[in-house]
């Protein structure tokens, strides 16, 4: 198979996010939260495996006729933004008008993120949070804050995405990979039961998603605390 192909069908594995979306998003429609984020985790994994893939098969010199790059970005407003804030106006987490005042934050601020052209730092991080709404979303159906913390904390992350202040992504970001990148995976491992299991998880995966969530939240800031030595 020539490498032309190989780079194609790159692209092709990742277009799959999108139907992973879709079936996000009926699962939405009829409440089944844990259906639903187990699409999203499977739409999260396609994520992580494109991006080194298609930098093996340099796709955009052997497969160019189709933007790798705008074809990721469509698929992870789906499946990072649009759906999660779907799921949180629709599940009853945020009622009345908090879920309006949500939904609105949530979509508006993402889309004027992601056609940011300095979103990526020079170490491969984000500059701001990078509107990981479905990581966010886990955390909330496996907690189940009251519905004010729940505004606080997109209040927070809404603000946080157009601040100078680094959020690293786990394959990517070179610094402390070999930490970052295990805790991206349990969290992942973590994200997936608590979903099989209807978020009616054990008080340690509870904990456990928690406490990776804050390290990979804010290992970029501690990054920008303390810079490497040149």
């Amino acid at each position: 198979m020539s490498i032309s192909w190989k780079a194609y069908l790159v692209h092709l594995f990742t277009a799959t996010g999108a139907v992973f979306a879709m079936l996000a998003l009926l699962a939405a429609a009829q409440g089944d939260w844990a259906l639903m984020f187990l699409w999203l985790v499977v739409a999260f994994i396609v994520d992580g495996i494109d991006g080194p893939l298609a930098r093996r098969y340099h796709v955009k010199q052997n497969a160019a006729t189709i933007d790798g790059v705008l074809l990721d970005l469509i698929i992870d407003y789906l499946t990072y933004v649009f759906i999660p804030a779907f799921a949180l106006f629709q599940s009853g987490l945020l009622p009345g008008w908090t879920g309006w005042i949500a939904i609105i934050v949530i979509t508006f601020t993402s889309v004027l993120y992601f056609a940011d052209t300095r979103m990526k730092t020079e170490d491969k991080s984000f500059q701001g949070f990078p509107a990981c709404w479905n990581m966010a979303a886990v955390v909330i159906f496996a907690t189940r804050p009251d519905f004010w913390i729940i505004l606080a904390i997109v209040a927070f992350l809404a603000v946080a995405m157009f601040t100078p202040l680094k959020f690293i992504h786990p394959v990517r970001t070179a610094r402390w990979r070999e930490l970052s990148l295990p805790m991206a995976l349990i969290w992942t491992g973590l994200a997936v039961w608590a979903a099989w299991t209807n978020f009616e998880q054990p008080q340690a995966v509870t904990v456990g998603l928690v406490l990776t969530s804050i390290y990979l939240g804010s290992v970029g800031i501690l990054q920008q605390l303390w810079p490497a030595r040149r």
